[in-house]
């Protein structure tokens, strides 16, 4: 549990990401938080790296709508006093947090205060003592490191805990989790370290964590882009959406669009991603230029719009034609047709709870 978030077993694969503004900056970082909050993260993680931020954190937990993580890396005291500010969890990282007796004083911290932890291995940061044995950082190292400090932790009764061996290089970071999952029951907290940029990095997690999760391992997920974390929330739930393990919001089906469009494409798809961020009911839409695919694809989607001549489209709604619409008007319409579709589904699911 990270605070009241499962994670591992049968529970939902969470999302997550970190804010990056300074910690003691508390009303930014509030913000932050509420941000990634609102596009659907279930778990920030905030670094703590000097004692003004463990002061920070404790106003930043009150105010925060999900739990929270404590980022901790070399200074192990700092793993205490976010501990004692109200972390949900700490993250600790075996290459640099200190010998065996600090971080018997760190679960100590965690256990007094109802914390689990993760531990956080990354290739750049491996101890001096696996760099040498393997000359470089590799998948075994990884694992060692990790597996390490699994043990010390069952050594001294504590069992709350998450781990992760992060690389930026995909392969290596692949064949670190398939052998870590092979070694360890333990959630499994995935993510290709240090991605890049919003479009680079996109594709190597895409890729990365991608495959990792249609294998079965990963249990929570965090993208790591030089990008706003929001847009790493964005990029996580549609790696999740794409396989099929997670559902939040519109599903766009879109066409790239060619010379055939009744409409432009894209203009109009990029007004309606904007437009519906607003939705976290799952469902389906699609918007598809011309009549080649946009029947057959509306056919599957809650909600869809094909493209078609004279200046108008078609209107699809449960998968059959309903009515014709300007192009002009589209997208005021959509957005509506959207919005009544999904509380109609929010009502069904009520009903079906209520008769369970």
């Amino acid at each position: 549990m990270v605070g009241n978030v499962p994670v591992g077993g049968d529970a939902p694969i969470t999302v997550q990401t970190m804010t990056n503004t300074l910690t003691t900056d508390v009303a930014g970082t509030v913000a932050q938080v509420q941000a990634a909050a609102d596009a659907g993260a279930d778990i920030v993680r905030i670094s703590v790296p000097d004692e003004a931020s463990s002061k920070a954190l404790k106003e930043i937990v009150r105010e925060s709508p999900v739990p929270i993580v404590a980022d901790i890396h070399f200074h192990y005291r700092r793993g205490i006093e976010a501990a004692e500010a109200g972390a949900a969890c700490l993250r600790i990282n075996p290459g640099n947090i200190g010998s065996e007796e600090r971080v018997r004083e760190v679960i100590a911290a965690a256990r007094d205060h109802g914390c689990s932890m993760r531990i956080g291995v990354n290739a750049g940061s491996l101890e001096k003592h696996l760099l040498d044995k393997y000359g470089e950082p590799c998948p075994d190292a990884m694992v060692e490191s990790g597996l390490e400090h699994i043990r010390i932790l069952q050594d001294n009764d504590f069992h709350e805990f998450k781990i992760s061996v992060k690389a930026s290089d995909v392969f290596m970071a692949a064949a670190a989790y398939q052998q870590l999952a092979e070694a360890t029951d333990a959630p499994i907290h995935l993510g290709i370290t240090e991605a890049g940029g919003l479009t680079s990095g996109t594709i190597k997690s895409a890729i990365g964590l991608g495959n990792l999760l249609w294998m079965g391992i990963g249990d929570t997920i965090r993208v790591s882009l030089s990008a706003d974390p929001v847009e790493e929330i964005k990029v996580g739930y549609e790696i999740l959406k794409s396989l099929g393990l997670r559902h939040r919001g519109v599903n766009i089906i879109s066409c790239p669009s060619c010379a055939r469009q009744g409409f432009d494409v894209i203009k109009t798809v990029e007004a309606l991603e904007q437009r519906l961020e607003h939705i976290k009911t799952p469902m389906s839409l699609s918007i598809i230029g011309c009549v080649v695919n946009g029947p057959g694809e509306a056919l599957m989607t809650d909600v869809g719009f094909t493209g078609g001549g004279a200046g108008n489209g078609m209107v699809y709604l449960a998968g059959k034609q309903s009515h014709r619409m300007d192009n002009a008007q589209m997208v005021e319409h959509i957005v509506e047709q959207v919005e009544k579709r999904a509380a109609e589904i929010e009502a069904e699911t009520a009903a079906q709870d209520a008769a369970e």
